[in-house]
């Protein structure tokens, strides 16, 4: 069966192509455009096509939910709860990360669960594995790495971060710079460099680039190429070794889409403000205009309980300059697993984050118009239902004394719409 980017290559608007078109709101052919030319992806999963999802040039900002277990905590019914809490809070996609208990179970089980289109990282199942198969992680082999992957995209994966980009030549620039203040956050870079230097070998994701393409495109999986040199502090952002790995991946994209594989770029976590933009111009420029998912943006490091505000923060930048997918952060980074409840607040904040910069990257501002207007005229069941999560603002007014229907404990008698409304009449 033809991959979609091969489709939409001979010229053929496939029916997930008309699905996308229609939770966009544009024309099919626009979509399919984009794929023949990678400025557009579709994520669904082996057998999940009924659940596609499009990322990319003149589409929404998307934003997904990271879930998965630890080696401190494997709960399989929290993280089913955490994949459910995501949807309702209206996350595009899933990524089921577990690091612990019975992965092949888990995963198979989140997939069943939820209606999103889910992504993984193979190496942390590979890596987890390996251990107990060969008795440590770093003994991995090439085949092992290969199977799980493939065993994944089978099970209905839509899209694999896969650090092809950390190689040697990655490795030696960030060597060369005196590594980082901050550390190599990446848990698939640092292991894959580990790995390569336990090993004295080159990447196998690298090394045998082609035959990962093989899998992907037998399943049609979305290869987003990982940034597993991305900066874990803002001293580190933008170095030597991000910007090596970024031209790195724009290279492996461009054979990905040669081999009929759509592909993404992933993008810094943590970064200062002021180089959000030129990070995601040169990813446009020297990719090719393909799709960026960034990892946050963090914008400051001094906030730890409340990550999930500073993400937004460089999230809605992010997007306004024009990132197309985002992954959301939740209170609990750099802290711990998130429950359920940082799993609602980082889907929140971060689908703010994307509005906001939508307004700019698509101008799109009809719904906050909307909004105007309902508050203008104080309909209350206008307003929750504009919002972007209308049980909480239904919840904030109920919980508050209200005197009468058609006003807030805000400002109580002294409204200022009320008192505006003898304006109106003049």
């Amino acid at each position: 069966m033809k991959t979609q980017l091969e489709q939409a290559r001979s010229g053929k608007i496939s029916t997930v192509m008309g699905q996308v078109a229609d939770q966009e709101g544009i024309e099919a052919e626009f979509v399919r455009s984009g794929i023949e030319h990678g400025s557009v992806v579709i994520v669904s999963g082996n057998g999940r096509l009924d659940r596609a999802v499009g990322i990319g040039k003149g589409l929404r900002a998307k934003v997904n939910a990271s879930i998965g277990t630890s080696s401190d905590i494997i709960d399989l019914e929290m993280e089913l709860e955490k994949a459910a809490v995501a949807e309702a809070a209206g996350a595009d996609t899933l990524m089921e990360l577990s690091t612990a208990g019975e992965l092949d179970d888990i995963r198979r089980a989140v997939i069943s669960a939820s209606s999103l289109p889910v992504g993984s990282v193979p190496l942390y199942q590979a890596g987890a594995q390996a251990a107990l198969r060969f008795g440590n992680s770093l003994e991995m082999t090439d085949d092992f790495l290969f199977e799980v992957i493939e065993k994944q995209a089978r099970d209905g994966i839509g899209f694999m971060a896969i650090h092809c980009g950390v190689n040697r030549q990655s490795v030696a620039v960030l060597q060369n710079q005196g590594w980082r203040s901050g550390g190599l956050v990446s848990r698939g870079g640092a292991f894959m460099v580990s790995w390569m230097r336990q090993n004295e070998r080159e990447n196998p994701l690298f090394e045998q680039f082609d035959r990962l393409l093989e899998i992907l495109k037998k399943y049609d999986v979305v290869l987003s190429l990982g940034n597993g040199m991305r900066a874990g502090a803002i001293s580190d952002a933008t170095d030597k070794a991000q910007i090596q790995e970024l031209l790195i991946n724009a290279q492996l994209a461009d054979r990905a889409r040669d081999a009929g594989v759509q592909s993404m770029l992933e993008g810094p976590g943590h970064i200062p403000i002021d180089e959000i933009e030129a990070n995601i111009i040169l990813e446009k420029s020297v990719s090719d205009g393909k799709p960026f998912y960034m990892l946050g943006p963090i914008t400051t490091d001094i906030a730890p309980g409340y990550d999930h505000i500073t993400a937004a923060i460089g999230s809605a930048w992010a997007v306004g300059y024009g990132t197309d997918f985002i992954c959301y952060v939740t209170p609990a980074e750099h802290i711990g697993l998130p429950y359920p409840a940082d799993v609602h607040d980082g889907v929140i904040a971060a689908r703010i984050a994307a509005h906001v910069g939508d307004m700019i990257r698509l101008g799109r501002r009809d719904r906050d118009r909307d909004m105007g207007k309902a508050r203008r005229r104080i309909d209350w069941e206008a307003q929750f239902n504009l919002s972007l999560d209308p049980q909480r603002a239904r919840a904030i007014r109920e919980a508050r004394p209200i005197s009468g229907n058609d006003g807030c404990s805000m400002c109580g008698d002294q409204c200022a719409l009320k008192v505006g409304s003898a304006i109106d009449a003049c």
